[in-house]
């Protein structure tokens, strides 16, 4: 019973303030799928825009902006690897499109703050390739 809820506690913080009471209490599996996929579709929205603005900031940099485009098809790999891998208990159970969201959008919103880092590196960081704007 735990398990369900700090499941619905992380859906209430995910989820935008006018869905929350609909998330919070979920008490069927579809309810909770749903919550799910709705955290993982705002975390994913979050993660394109700041992949976005990254580009942008990079457009006079071809190479560099292609190397940023690898690095993410690459994280885009591990990230579907790693949610498959954490997910395979519950596979084919009615529970695995939550389990696996779930991941997917802890996976993508610990991505959007790595990505978030590079738009606001100090000046004369050598380990950050992102201009200033």
């Amino acid at each position: 019973m735990r398990r369900w809820t700090l499941f619905a506690l992380s859906m209430a913080l995910a989820a935008p303030a006018g869905a929350q009471s609909d998330c919070s209490n979920q008490a069927s599996q579809a309810g909770m799928n749903a919550c799910a996929e709705q955290a993982l579709k705002q975390s994913d929205a979050e993660l394109n825009k700041t992949y976005r603005a990254i580009l942008a900031r990079l457009k006079d940099d071809k190479p560099l902006a292609q190397r940023l485009v690898s690095a993410q098809r690459a994280w885009i790999a591990y990230r579907d690897a790693e949610c498959q891998f954490s997910s395979s208990l519950a596979e084919g159970g009615s529970s695995y499109s939550m389990v696996r969201a779930m991941c997917l959008a802890q996976q993508t919103r610990a991505r959007t703050e790595a990505l978030q880092a590079y738009l606001n590196c100090q000046e004369g960081d050598l380990s950050c390739p992102v201009p200033a704007p």
